[in-house]
């Protein structure tokens, strides 16, 4: 009987194009987590039906989210890297853990309320369902870390309810076939199959705002394009779009403090100090009493020196779709075998026949 060894597992859905709150929130965390843990990185395709179903370009947005993991540093020799439809074994953990599940789980899941909104008689199943296939998506890897944001922990924590009814309900069986593995519960040493992944916290993660209301969040669904900057965008559309970002006629204050109630200025000199790994306060020390005519060029450099050369290369890696398909190809081969070796074991679990 061993441990689990450490291995993260994450994902983004193919539904519109990726913006700097992406990569500040998540994708500048793969890069740095690859040197340090085994990775699987996936494009969850087979989530993005969940709210809609007929997609004209989803095998191009899904090749887009590959670039995009390319672009931004993520090495697909050291790292594991598909697309969730070519690996079948997520689809069938999920629903054996659909069958583990309690309905009362899925309807306390605030994203089901949250994305079905009144009319949830006529939300598809899947989307009820939705965070099942989360849930086989990390344990079909038994995966022991998934970096998450706020919008996802309830999420991880149905994952690990999940795994711990599984491993009680088979406890006898995966004892007797000698597949418990040692994991730690708080104080305790516990034996089960699936581990119970805990969440990765990369230091606090930036809230990027959304550049023409600095109240909202920065969103790929906003009709502005003027709203977020793409990952896509070229050095001028990066810049134009900084310059054009809202704020008020005060300067830059001495202090946090004094951002308060400011939520435009509060937003951009969060993204000065993320996309420069400095803080908050060592940005206002730099610019304090500054007009925003001074600040605002200041970032637009600063943005365009660390994303355009991003951009123009997922612009390169986008152009040669044979090469992403390769890419997610090899991935899905990589990512198939360790999945099988994973539902072999459950299928002995649970009972199957498949002799």
């Amino acid at each position: 009987m061993s441990e689990f060894s450490q291995l993260v597992f994450s994902g983004m859905q193919p539904t519109g194009n990726l913006h700097l709150g992406n990569y500040l929130g998540a994708l500048q965390k793969f890069v740095a987590l690859q040197d340090n843990y085994d990775c699987i990185y996936c494009v969850v395709d087979m989530h993005s039906i969940t709210a809609q179903l007929v997609h004209d370009d989803l095998a191009d947005q899904t090749r887009a989210i590959a670039a995009a993991y390319l672009a931004c540093g993520l090495d697909p020799k050291k790292n594991i890297i598909f697309n969730q439809s070519r690996v079948p074994q997520h689809a069938e953990l999920a629903w054996i853990f659909n069958c583990v599940a309690r309905i009362g789980w899925m309807n306390r899941m605030t994203q089901f309320k949250d994305k079905a909104g009144k009319d949830r008689e006529n939300a598809s199943l899947g989307l009820l369902a939705y965070p099942s296939l989360m849930a086989s998506d990390i344990l079909v890897y038994r995966a022991t870390h998934v970096p998450v944001g706020d919008d996802q922990k309830q999420h991880l924590e149905l994952a690990r309810d999940i795994a711990q009814k599984f491993n009680n309900d088979f406890s006898e069986r995966i004892a007797d076939l000698g597949y418990g593995v040692e994991m730690e519960m708080g104080e305790e040493h516990v034996s089960g199959f699936f581990p119970l992944t805990e969440p990765l916290i990369e230091g606090p993660a930036p809230r990027v705002m959304s550049l023409r209301d600095g109240s909202k969040k920065m969103s790929k669904s906003d009709p502005s394009d003027l709203s977020r900057i793409n990952l896509s965008d070229d050095a001028d559309a990066i810049a134009r779009k900084i310059r054009k970002a809202k704020t008020d006629p005060d300067p830059l204050p001495g202090d946090l403090d004094g951002l308060a109630g400011r939520p435009e200025a509060e937003n951009l000199v969060g993204i000065y100090a993320a996309l420069a790994g400095s803080t908050r306060q060592e940005v206002i020390d730099a610019f304090a009493g500054q007009q925003f005519s001074v600040f605002k060029p200041a970032l637009a450099d600063l943005a365009v020196e660390k994303l355009a050369p991003i951009s123009a290369e997922m612009r390169r890696i986008t152009a040669d779709p044979g090469f992403v398909d390769g890419v997610l190809r090899d991935g899905g081969e990589r990512a198939g075998a360790r999945a099988e070796a994973t539902m072999k074991k459950v299928r002995e679990i649970i009972g199957f026949l498949t002799a």
